[in-house]
Order: C-alpha cells, then structure tokens, then sequence
C-alpha cells in the first residue's frame, strides 16, 4: 500500500512539475506580448472582421433574409442566428494566427524552441505551452465579442457566460490542429494554402446558412469541420436551444484538441531533437 501511495504521489508530482513548465512557456509569450506595444492592437484586429461581418450582414443582409428558425421551432431574427457562428469564428481566427505563422517564426527561423530545449522543458510541453497562449489570444477576441453579442441584444448576460467556455474549446481545436499543420510547413509560401483553407471553412459549416439548405453531399463535407460543431454548439448555448445532441459537437472538439497535441508534439521532438 506505501509503495502504490509513493508511487500515485511521484506521477502526481510529475504531473504537477510539467504543468509548470508549459506554463512558463505560456508566460514568456504573454510578457513578449505585453511588452511588444501592440497589445491592444492585437485585441482590436482580430475580432474586427468577424464583426464587420456581423452588421454588415447581420443587419444588411439579414434584412432581406428575414426570420431564421431554431431546432426546437422558435423564429429568431438572422443577426441572433449569425452571431454564434461569428464568435466560433473570432475564435477560430484568434488561435490560428498565434499557432501557425507565429508559431512556425519561432520554430524556424527565430530558432527559439532550441533555446527553449536547452532547459528542462520537453517538446510536448512547449507544445501545451504555445497552445495555452493561443487559448489566451482567442479569449480576448471572443471575449469581446461576447460583450457585443451582449449590447446588440442578441443573446442574454448568463448564455454568454455559458458560451464562453465553448468559444474557449473553440479556440482550443484550432489552436492545436494549427499547430500541428504548422510543423509541416515549409516555407511562409505553404501558408496561403492555410488561408485558403480556413477561408473555406469559415464561408462553409453552416456559418451564414443553415446546414441543411446544402445538397446532401455537401452537408457531409460540412460536418466534418471542427468551426461547424463549434457553430453549432456555440448556437444552441447563445440562443438557449442545448440538449444532449449537442454533446456530439463536445466529443468532435475535444478529439480534435488530442489529436492536434499529439501530432504536433510528435513532430516538434523529431524537427526539434533530430
């Protein structure tokens, strides 16, 4: 019984120590932030075009579009109905741009990561490290753009409390299935195929229309996209429409996360250690 307690309490404490480094990643990278003088900058631009996006045509199109139905048969005005999938978005867009091109300029070129392996942090735990940093980028854009949903009276105080843990597993998939893309990248040129990619993602999974006005072939393309369950989970939580279906959407982000990890910690050992 001693020797099970002993041995229980060393992986715990193990546990407990590489906790600690990833998060002192995780600090280097908030104090270069706050020192760089373009904190606030940050924050504006990267939940700016989701929101330019939202009343352009959140109240322009949404005009002509009219009333949208819900799952349970409630009829919401088109800017209640557009405005989760823009926050799935905003988080989208907050974890990809710190998990990919800045992520790759530190492992390529600034060669900071080999500093970084100098100490005893591993590559899995520079791997946690940067996607907590993601995670931190991608909670000020939705954060504030949860603020917004708030003043235009598209959601309640209490369901954007509740939505904003979603946004955050949101922001989480993408920030280590970026990660694990950016490992293969090989050049800044290999990058617009990330844009091209992410712009797709963002006009298709269900972000402007409902999934099911596409052709049936097109629905299972949709579906496989982490932004759609993040959409669709993000929804039914702002406009008060969750059930046990939406635990679907959970698994699909939560696998997305682990296998992100565990691919870009893979490769980072074999690019960082040889």
């Amino acid at each position: 019984m001693i020797m099970v307690t002993t041995a229980v309490a060393r992986v715990l404490a193990g546990d407990e120590l590489r906790a600690r480094r990833a998060a002192a990643v995780t600090e280097r990278n908030l104090v270069a932030f706050r020192t760089g003088g373009t904190y606030w900058w940050l924050v504006v631009s990267g939940f700016a075009e989701p929101l330019l996006y939202l009343l352009a045509i959140g109240w322009g199109v949404g005009a002509l579009v009219g009333d949208m139905e819900l799952p349970d048969g409630r009829v919401v005005p088109y800017l209640t109905f557009l405005a989760p999938a823009l926050l799935a978005a905003a988080a989208m867009n907050g974890a990809i741009a710190e998990s990919t091109m800045n992520f790759f300029a530190k492992m390529k070129f600034a060669k900071l990561y080999d500093s970084v392996l100098n100490t005893p942090v591993t590559p899995v735990e520079i791997a946690f490290g940067e996607l907590g940093w993601a995670m931190l980028r991608g909670a000020m854009y939705t954060g504030a753009f949860l603020v917004v949903m708030v003043v235009l009276d598209v959601t309640s105080p209490v369901r954007a409390l509740a939505a904003f843990p979603a946004a955050l597993l949101v922001g989480f998939a993408f920030g280590a299935l970026g990660m694990a893309f950016a490992t293969l990248m090989r050049s800044w040129q290999d990058f617009d195929y990330v844009g091209i990619v992410q712009f797709a993602v963002f006009l298709f999974s269900g972000t402007f229309v409902p999934v099911a006005s596409y052709p049936v072939a097109m629905q299972v393309l949709v579906q496989v996209s982490p932004l759609y369950h993040g959409v669709e989970l993000i929804r039914s939580i702002t406009t008060g429409t969750v059930g046990w279906g939406h635990l679907w959407h959970l698994a699909y982000l939560l696998a997305a996360v682990v296998l992100g990890l565990a691919v870009a910690a893979r490769r980072m050992a074999r690019l960082l250690l040889g």
